[in-house]
C-alpha cells in the first residue's frame, strides 16, 4: 500500500483520500486510519466533508498548504477542519470559527489533539469580534449555514488579507424556494466581483444542493 501526494499534504491510498495524521490513533469522526511505512493517514471520507466531497469531484487548485494559515469559518466539530489542520502542518493555523456552543464543546476537545486549531467561539459575520486574535491569513474557508454566507466569507477575506476564499453554498439556506442552480450563479456572480474563481464545483451526491467555489482574491 502506497500513500501517491495528490496536492501538498493531500494524499491518496488505494484511490481514496487522505491525510497524514497530526495526531496519531486519534479519531475525529469515525474515520478509518491506515499505517503506510512510518506515517499514519486519516482517510477523508467525501460523504462527511464537503472538501472532501470536492477533492473527488475534482477539485484542481487547493490554495491549502502545508504553513499556510487559514481563517475557517463554521468549524462545527472539526471534522474538515482537522483535515485541513493536518494539510498545513505545524508550521501551519487554523483559526478555528464556530458560532454554536454545542459544537464547540467537541471542537475544543479536537484542538487539545492538534495545537496548531485554535477554536475561536463567535459569530462568523461579524469579522471584528475576534480581530484581535486574527491578524493576516491566507485562505479564509466558509461553511456557515446563513442565507449572508458569501458576504460574511468576503467580509472576513477583506478584513485578514486573504489571498484566497474557499466556500460551500449551502442553496437552501440562501433561499429554500429557489433553484439550487440559480442560487450557485448568483453566489459565484457575487465572488466573481473581487476574486476570480478557479474551481466551481457542484457536489452532488455527497452533498445535495450544495456547490463549492475556490477564488483568487485581486489585489
Amino acid at each position: 500500500m502506497n500513500a501517491q501526494e495528490v496536492f501538498p499534504g493531500v494524499y491518496r491510498i488505494n484511490g481514496k483520500f487522505a491525510t497524514k495524521s497530526l495526531a496519531p490513533k486519534v479519531k475525529v469522526y469515525g474515520e478509518d486510519l491506515r499505517r503506510v511505512g512510518k506515517d499514519e493517514f486519516r482517510m477523508w471520507d467525501p460523504k462527511r466533508s464537503k472538501l472532501g466531497a470536492a477533492l473527488v469531484k475534482g477539485l484542481r487548485n487547493l490554495p491549502i498548504k502545508p504553513a499556510a494559515t487559514v481563517l475557517y469559518l463554521g468549524a462545527a466539530n472539526g471534522t474538515t477542519s482537522s483535515h485541513v489542520a493536518d494539510i498545513v502542518g505545524e508550521k501551519g493555523t487554523v483559526f478555528a470559527v464556530e458560532f454554536s456552543p454545542h459544537s464547540m464543546r467537541d471542537l475544543l476537545e479536537v484542538c487539545e489533539q492538534r495545537k496548531n486549531m485554535l477554536p475561536i467561539l463567535a459569530d462568523a459575520r461579524m469579522p471584528q469580534a475576534y480581530a484581535d486574535m486574527v491578524k493576516k491569513v491566507d485562505v479564509v474557508y466558509a461553511d456557515i449555514a446563513d442565507r449572508d454566507q458569501t458576504a460574511a466569507l468576503l467580509r472576513n477575506a477583506e478584513a485578514f488579507g486573504a489571498k484566497y476564499v474557499m466556500i460551500a453554498v449551502k442553496a437552501r439556506c440562501i433561499d429554500s424556494t429557489a433553484n439550487p442552480r440559480q442560487i450557485y450563479q448568483q453566489e459565484r456572480a457575487k465572488i466573481e466581483k473581487v476574486a476570480k474563481v478557479t474551481d466551481f464545483l457542484i457536489l452532488d451526491p455527497f452533498e445535495t444542493d450544495h456547490c463549492f467555489i475556490v477564488a483568487e482574491m485581486k489585489r
